[in-house]
């Protein structure tokens, strides 16, 4: 197919419809890309100042670097990218070279995909969504933040591997017709009583498999520990997990979690920003000036989310014990008096949506947390 000429700037149409740059064709200004991510083949979708298409290209994953070092474009060129495994690196990588990174939440994205999906028009989509003025972004992790996520998240996995074993080894026994109460201290306590047993129907190959997911139990119980005592000391030694400490209802790992997902916070222009980006606001469905308030929306980071809703709820008991002991608290009589009024769970995550504000601030502004009596 012949070359075409488009604004003094030399592009050749393939028959897969790709367009790219020539050499000795001038500068494209591309001004806006959108770029696929995957885990081989990327789709890079361009645009110039003018909003014409200047850049249709498909990359493996080895070239991607060295085609953005090496294209033409200007000084401030925004890449657009969905927030997904591994975009935090990608926009890492790319501001380095010198490009605004953008990543943005998928279901964002997905109203301005055109008619059926391909990587193409993903790209495109991408590319349209990161130009338009009212998008909300999501700030890239650095590394340090993707340090402690890492912990986390292999903290939820042994606690997931826990959980199933133990749900695994009482459904085994019921085949042999013995039934262990839920909750996990309660089989810890009796499977080496169970082993032991001589008058149980179990036998003696059952015990030998029961003994080795006993071992692998406790296993993952010392793993969980080992966790536990890391973010904690991480915890100590890091001034803004400090500050988010001295929260009522914020521990080592909710204060860790919430700096790792958070950052220094800057990305909210105010505190219910935050809480509704983690969830803990009404989801709202309102027309016709008729407002309509359900649940909790439950959007944004479901870990961190249940972190500050079981410490909002560890916080109320403690309320209660500081009433007791005539230890009176602005936020306590605020908490109780909330509980009085409506169901626990509403108080529970009202607080936590308090806490949220609360961190958020004390990350923005670098203070420290005043109680007020």
């Amino acid at each position: 197919m012949a070359p075409s000429l488009h604004n003094g700037v030399v592009m050749r149409q393939t028959e897969m419809g790709d367009i790219s740059q020539m050499k000795g064709g001038g500068e494209m200004n591309i001004t806006r890309i959108g770029l696929d991510l995957a885990k081989n083949v990327f789709q890079v979708h361009g645009v110039d100042a003018n909003e014409r298409v200047v850049l249709r290209r498909q990359l493996k994953r080895s070239e991607v670097l060295r085609f953005f070092a090496k294209l033409d474009r200007i000084e401030t060129c925004i890449v657009g990218m969905e927030a997904c495994c591994g975009s935090d690196y990608w926009a890492r990588e790319l501001t380095k070279l010198g490009y605004d990174a953008r990543l943005m939440n998928p279901s964002f994205v997905k109203p301005y995909v055109k008619s059926n999906k391909n990587d193409a028009r993903d790209a495109e989509a991408i590319c349209e969504a990161v130009g338009r003025p009212t998008m909300r972004f999501v700030p890239v992790k650095t590394l340090e933040q993707q340090d402690l996520l890492l912990l986390h998240r292999q903290r939820e996995q042994w606690i997931k591997r826990r959980t199933a074993l133990v749900n695994h080894v009482r459904g085994l026994l019921g085949n042999y017709g013995i039934v262990i109460a839920n909750r996990i201290g309660n089989l810890r306590q009796a499977l080496p009583r169970l082993l032991e047993d001589a008058e149980n129907d179990l036998t003696e190959l059952a015990r030998t498999v029961f003994a080795e997911c006993y071992r692998e139990l406790q296993t993952l119980d010392n793993e969980i520990v080992a966790l536990d005592m890391r973010l904690s000391h991480i915890a100590e030694t890091r001034t803004d997990c400090r500050r988010l400490m001295s929260i009522p209802g914020i521990g080592p790992m909710t204060a860790t979690a919430f700096v790792a997902q958070m950052g220094d916070g800057r990305q909210f222009n105010q505190a219910r920003q935050c809480a509704a980006y983690l969830g803990l606001v009404p989801a709202q469905y309102s027309s016709g000036g008729k407002e309509q308030l359900g649940g909790i929306s439950k959007r944004g980071n479901r870990y961190l989310r249940t972190l500050l809703i079981h410490g909002a709820r560890a916080d109320i008991r403690a309320a209660k014990q500081r009433r007791e002991k005539q230890v009176v608290l602005a936020r306590d009589e605020w908490s109780c008096a909330l509980e009085a009024r409506r169901h626990q769970n509403v108080a529970v995550v009202a607080l936590a949506n308090k806490n949220a504000r609360i961190a958020w601030a004390l990350l923005r502004d670098e203070t420290e947390y005043r109680a007020v009596a």
